[in-house]
């Protein structure tokens, strides 16, 4: 029978401030040395009240703006109860009835899923399992927490994966999350059922999926696993179900509560939370460029590639850096100096930059940033880089070796190639000495060319490159072969 898969996540982001969501304490839940970063609020010891986190309030806002979210203009903290032992207080301070966004939506290819909502609430605290026994760390409890939940509006674990995917990008862009998975510091719920019918079936619940490959892996095999209960004549129960990386199947852990389960009311400690007009417009005019917009960008202002826009959109840094040394060919064109390279050349020029980034550099960098201290290479000096080749006043095999130099001194590329003395040999007459001498060594090349096999001017070009230690014009040297064996 064929059964129809529907799909909502809620997904889970620990924000960026500098204390914990109602205490000062340092908010630094990878902290090495356990219970460290607590003190008697945050472990909920008698008599002891909490007070909100106004940055963390903002992010969440900053969030749901740059979502397409409405922002409640009144809101409040609501305590969620239920017992645990990683949650010191016997209940949680969230949010249910006044969340701080609503209806919102994010694009994912051409589909739109839509936000139900994303509110506020503390981190409980690290269970860490040992054979015989569970180890509490409290230095992340009261870690201020984002929750976003999403209409069931997915169908497939690919499109889980992509919004997830999407979804961090636009956390890192906005500086609300750093939300790396390995880490915690983001995790996604996927809510899986199936059904036949227009009627939806019976929800299940998986929970702390930490990578986007495990959000993929795990919806697909609990839609397989639905199917097959539902094939044998059985019934999907409601629960919470857990996945097993060794075993690659998702394992049932507990029936699934409901919400009144929870017992949630106001929370008495804390006030209301209410915000002018004003207040929503100066964060909504701090939101920077987003992922999906700077790609369109990136397409019709520099005409890169795809695949190279992709990853300049994926790594911020990276992208900045690019736009950096591009900006720099804008200077250039702009110059009474720099006459010969034309605007129509501007393209050209960004696609090489890219090019040598992607690969060249980021060979170089080994999963260094470009933000690191160490890393030596100016925008100027990779920009004045591009156009030595552009020119074609440096060889391609004589660029790595001035990369690399650049990379590891920092110095400027012609002071480089002077210093070095990497310049480009100019002489007609000591290229021809080169050309004459590559061909009487290489008679059998000459004559596979004579006979009309291409790939042996290559060779004798190659050759006469390395005869030449790489100082050579590529298409000088095919010319002067061509020629001389005429």
């Amino acid at each position: 029978m064929e059964y129809k898969p529907t799909i909502g996540l809620e997904v889970h982001a620990e924000l960026k401030t500098k204390s914990k969501m109602f205490c000062g304490c340092k908010n630094d839940p990878l902290e090495k040395e356990a219970n460290i970063n607590i003190c008697p609020i945050c472990m909920a010891h008698p008599g002891t009240l909490p007070v909100i986190n106004k940055e963390a309030v903002k992010k969440v806002i900053k969030t749901g703006l740059a979502l397409g979210c409405k922002i409640s203009l009144k809101s409040g903290f609501e305590r969620k109860n239920y017992f645990y032992p990683d949650l010191p207080k016997g209940y949680q301070i969230s949010q249910y009835a006044l969340p701080l966004c609503r209806h919102g939506f994010l694009q994912v290819k051409n589909k739109k899923i839509m936000i139900e909502r994303i509110h506020l609430e503390e981190d409980t605290a690290r269970l860490i399992h040992k054979n015989d026994c569970s180890l509490l760390d409290f230095n992340r409890a009261g870690v201020p927490l984002m929750e976003l939940v999403t209409e069931p509006d997915l169908s497939s674990g690919g499109e889980a994966h992509d919004f997830a995917q999407q979804l961090q990008l636009i956390f890192r862009y906005l500086g609300v999350s750093d939300a790396n998975m390995e880490k915690g510091e983001m995790r996604v719920e996927a809510n899986i059922s199936i059904s036949a019918s227009k009627e939806l079936g019976t929800k299940v619940e998986i929970k702390n999926l930490n990578s986007f490959k495990i959000v993929k892996k795990a919806i697909e095999y609990e839609i397989k696993r639905q199917a097959e209960v539902l094939n044998g004549g059985e019934k999907i129960i409601q629960e919470t179900r857990g996945w097993d990386e060794k075993k690659q199947i998702t394992v049932s852990q507990r029936i699934k509560e409901q919400a009144h389960d929870y017992r949630y009311f106001p929370e008495p400690d804390l006030p209301a939370l209410s915000f002018e007009k004003k207040y929503i417009q100066d964060i909504q005019a701090e939101i920077p460029e987003l992922p999906q917009n700077k790609q369109i960008r990136f397409k019709q202002e520099y005409g890169l590639k795809e695949s190279d826009i992709g990853i300049f959109i994926s790594n911020k840094d990276l992208g900045e850096y690019f736009e950096q040394v591009v900006s720099e060919f804008q200077e250039w064109l702009k110059s009474k100096d720099n006459k010969d390279i034309e605007e129509k050349e501007y393209k050209k020029l960004a696609q090489i930059a890219s090019n040598y980034i992607l690969s060249e550099l980021l060979g170089l960098l080994r999963g260094m940033s470009v933000e690191d201290k160490r890393f030596l290479i100016t925008p100027e000096n990779f920009a004045e880089f591009i156009s030595l080749l552009y020119r074609k006043e440096m060889t391609s095999k004589i660029s790595k070796i001035v990369l690399k130099e650049m990379f590891e001194k920092g110095a400027d590329p012609s002071d480089i190639i002077k210093e070095k003395g990497l310049s480009k040999i100019e002489d007609k007459g000591e290229l021809e000495g080169i050309v004459r001498e590559v061909i009487s060594q290489n008679l059998k090349a000459v004559k596979d060319l004579k006979e009309g096999k291409g790939n042996a001017l290559q060779f004798l070009i190659g050759q006469a490159m390395a005869q030449s230690k790489g100082k050579a014009n590529p298409e000088i040297l095919e010319r002067l072969f061509t020629k001389e064996l005429k």
